[in-house]
């Protein structure tokens, strides 16, 4: 007994000496680094290093106030922005810590722990699609990124995927000489829960008929790197909701999802802040990926030759409303720009126009003019755009379940062997039918002439 209270006693005056000892390097790190700062007050690294020690004190606002020194002197700084992020997530900043965490991205593609980290946030957020992915490209950039997988797995016990749940629990336990204790022992708690509850496979509601339809056995075209960003507006704030949008995205989503794309962001009735983050996350994706298609069903509209995508909390009162609530396109191509061989990006989004009645015209003669649908596009090489309806038409959202469009599009799309072009032709004839002739989808821009595109390869 004597013997183990000499050996707590002893840890506990190691615990108390260590203590003050750590606290001293880091006060004198920091002074060191204040002192490195008034010799150069333009030394980024200085003010990065000094953050790092407020970190480690536990001075965040400090730490957070350095990072933002050292970035403005080196907008380039990607551990900067990283590390200011993970100090926005502590103070449980979730939104600045996401768009911290894009930042890092943008500038460094292949940053494992920014998009493991941005997961996390996402998760926190409840926007448990975009945590998937991010988590998704963790594995694919580190295939033994043990946590990755368990919170993956979690993120699919919340959809109630179980079975893409207990595949990544399983992967865990494969990662013997990688995975922690904690990953280890999570994997085999989930892994008995799920198997004890045995959780019925969720039933198929009317939205997801039409993809049990379509979806296809078919092998995938190659090997190339396919990302797609979907998005549906349905639930408009100061206009009438369209009831397909929503609908509309699911669809799309889950056919492309069959046709092996590697990552699909499925989000619907976004605000305008939340669909300028989701295009500027895709666009940092794009960058490592061989395909990127954008998919977007809402109000669209064109004013003075400009075509805006309308968020949900769009309030257009007047005309030069417009360029502070609405999205231009150009924001989406370039979103979808940086992939290697093909940017596609498709509109159902030429619907009639609600506000276009109530806007007042302010502006210019030259500049004022508001058309039905929206305008034709020119687009760079290798990218092709696809509206819904012909510029200067409007489409229709459909007395169905999905959209003429919509349901045109998925049909066609897990054909094998139908190359992109083609896909579209058929897309174009299925609508005009549906339609009586009075939708006529359209396509604008090119893609390579030396190479076919497949959705689906043939067999």
């Amino acid at each position: 007994m004597l013997h183990m209270l000499r050996k707590l006693l002893f840890c506990f005056a190691i615990l108390v000496i260590a203590g003050p000892a750590a606290a001293n390097d880091t006060n004198r790190a920091i002074a060191d680094h204040t002192a490195a700062i008034q010799r150069d007050p333009k030394n980024a690294n200085a003010y990065y290093n000094r953050g790092n020690a407020y970190s480690d004190k536990g001075d965040t606002d400090r730490a957070i106030a350095d990072y933002t020194a050292a970035i403005r002197l080196d907008p380039t700084f990607a551990n900067a922005y990283y590390n200011r992020g993970n100090a926005y997530s502590n103070k449980g900043d979730t939104n600045r810590a996401i768009a911290d965490y894009t930042e890092t991205i943008r500038l460094e593609p292949k940053y494992v722990n920014a998009y493991y980290n941005r997961g996390n946030a996402y998760s926190n957020k409840g926007d448990t699609a975009r945590a998937i992915a991010d988590y998704t490209e963790v594995i694919r950039l580190d295939p033994t990124y043990a946590n990755a997988y368990i919170n993956r797995g979690l993120a699919y016990e919340k959809l109630a995927d179980f079975a893409k749940a207990r595949s990544d629990f399983k992967a865990t336990l494969g990662l013997t000489q990688k995975a922690s204790k904690w990953a280890q022992d999570k994997a085999r708690e989930r892994l008995a829960v799920l198997s004890s509850t045995q959780p019925a496979t969720p039933s198929l509601d009317k939205a997801n008929v039409a993809t049990a339809i379509v979806t296809s056995t078919a092998p995938i075209s190659n090997n190339d790197r396919r990302i797609a960003l979907v998005i549906g507006n349905s639930a408009y704030e100061n206009v009438a909701a369209l009831p397909n949008p929503v609908r509309d995205a699911k669809l799309v989503a889950d056919v492309l999802k069959r046709a092996g794309f590697e990552t699909v962001i499925s989000l619907t009735d976004l605000r305008k802040d939340a669909l300028v983050s989701a295009l500027r996350d895709f666009a940092a994706r794009a960058e490592t990926a061989d395909w990127a298609v954008v998919y977007y069903a809402g109000h669209g509209m064109e004013v003075g030759g400009i075509n805006y995508l309308v968020p949900t909390d769009a309030k257009i009162a007047a005309d030069r409303d417009i360029g502070f609530e609405a999205v231009p396109l150009e924001q989406v191509l370039n979103a979808a720009e940086r992939a290697k061989k093909l940017r596609l990006v498709i509109l159902d989004a030429c619907r009639d126009n609600p506000f276009a009645n109530q806007m007042k015209r302010t502006l210019t003669v030259a500049s004022r003019s508001v058309s039905r649908g929206l305008a034709a596009v020119e687009p760079e090489a290798g990218t092709l755009v696809v509206y819904a309806a012909k510029d200067g038409e409007t489409a229709l959202d459909g007395d169905g379940t999905n959209s003429p469009f919509a349901s045109a599009f998925v049909k066609n799309l897990p054909t094998p062997g139908l190359e992109v072009r083609r896909l579209f032709d058929f897309v174009r004839d299925d609508v005009m039918e549906a339609t009586g002739r009075k939708q006529k989808p359209f396509s604008y821009g090119s893609i390579s002439g030396r190479q076919d595109f497949y959705f689906v390869a043939g067999k």
